[in-house]
């Protein structure tokens, strides 16, 4: 069994706070529950996950997540390091599931796949990209950005295999990636100019990205393609949770 770290850390400031001034995005209500929980209930259901730390307001989340499966932690500053406030919480793990707290669609399905198609679970992050087909065909007209590749167009999604014993050695590079993961342009620049006019021209393929990114951050990195869509649809602006209200009917 895996276990999986929840980012539930994000404060509220951004285009969401018109939507509802809670103080965390991972608090805002949908319906009777908040948007942490939709996440949190997804892994307990899923048949590979075992225990879930969620990282987050603690005084908040305690009072709603109870079962003895889930450990909450505090806020410890950026990403980053709310990442390794989780992973601090589960020492000797060999690989941990991570997943932001900003996907309430995610289904156990969705979870028990991903972790099938990383097959061995040898490599030290495996990251999935969700085709935007997939995307558009459950959830139309939906606004996403993606990526035009040699295969396809694709969408990155929201969680991701990881071994914490490279946490540390690339925490400051995988920072900035994290930071521009929603700007292939910029994402292509800091990564290099030949790659960038390869993105450009429509030559890179899955394979040129997993590479690039393996050797920028030393590490054994893996793409991984997923056809849940549920996993590509993050809530970071007033749209999104309309639609995901709609479909949960809250």
């Amino acid at each position: 069994m895996i276990k999986a770290v929840v980012l539930g850390g994000s404060q509220n400031k951004g285009p969401l706070r018109d939507s509802d001034e809670v103080d965390y995005e991972a608090l805002l209500p949908l319906g009777k529950k908040v948007m942490v929980e939709y996440v949190v209930e997804a892994l307990l259901h899923s048949s590979r996950v075992g225990h879930v730390v969620v990282v987050g307001p603690v005084d908040e989340l305690s009072l709603r997540m109870s079962d003895p499966r889930i450990t909450v932690t505090g806020i410890a500053g950026d990403v980053i390091e709310n990442l390794v406030a989780g992973l601090n919480m589960l020492p000797g793990e060999e690989r941990v599931l991570i997943v932001t707290s900003d996907v309430p669609l995610l289904t156990p399905a969705a979870v028990d796949s991903f972790i099938e198609l990383c097959g061995d679970m040898s490599g030290d992050v495996y990251y999935p990209v969700i085709p935007k087909s997939a995307l558009e065909k459950r959830f139309a007209n939906i606004k996403r950005t993606y990526v035009s590749l040699k295969e396809g167009m694709f969408t990155g999604g929201n969680l991701f295999l990881l071994n914490p014993a490279i946490i540390q050695r690339c925490a400051e590079f995988g920072k900035k990636l994290f930071g521009l993961r929603k700007s292939p342009i910029r994402l292509c620049q800091v990564i290099g100019f030949s790659f960038l006019l390869r993105y450009m021209l429509g030559r890179l393929s899955l394979e040129d990205v997993r590479e690039r990114a393996s050797r920028l951050l030393g590490v054994r990195g893996e793409v991984v393609v997923s056809q849940n869509p549920e996993i590509g649809l993050d809530v970071d602006k007033p749209g999104d949770l309309k639609l995901v209200r709609n479909i949960l009917g809250t």
